[in-house]
């Protein structure tokens, strides 16, 4: 017996710009950062992701908006100043399991629906946040 492997189906997206162009180059991505960190400072349901970030969440998110910006094809701001990013190394000492994928995922959502960023764009981040953010996790539970 052989096994299939379902992807997702996606709906239709701009392939002519990045997806740095099309969230509005550097403004659109820290309008999504700022609102991603906002929310999880005052969610009640992201109480445990909040609490991996520290007292401040200033540090992370001037470098997620690095990160962010290369990632989605603008300026590598984050590579210049850190090199590869190493995502998982540079998360080994965070806590991370499925409660914390999760809530970063969800939060990244709600960041991105209250921006109104397009569904079929921010499915295909979701998809991909959310395998990133698995390939994290260094817990169980």
């Amino acid at each position: 017996m052989s096994t299939t492997r379902v992807e997702p189906i996606f709906e239709p997206i701009d392939h002519k710009s990045s997806v740095f162009e099309q969230l509005g180059g550097e403004p659109g991505v820290r309008a999504l950062v700022d609102r991603f960190y906002d929310l999880m400072d005052i969610e009640p349901d992201l109480a445990a992701l909040r609490a991996a970030h520290g007292p401040s969440l200033d540090n992370a998110r001037e470098k997620l908006f690095w990160f962010l910006c290369g990632y989605f094809g603008g300026p590598d701001h984050y590579v210049e100043r850190f090199g590869h990013p190493r995502l998982r190394a540079r998360h080994l000492p965070f806590a991370i399991g499925a409660a914390e994928r999760d809530q970063w995922v969800v939060c990244m959502g709600r960041a991105m629906a209250d921006l109104g960023i397009a569904a079929p764009l921010a499915d295909r981040l979701l998809h991909s946040f959310y395998g990133t953010a698995d390939w994290m996790r260094n817990r169980e539970g």
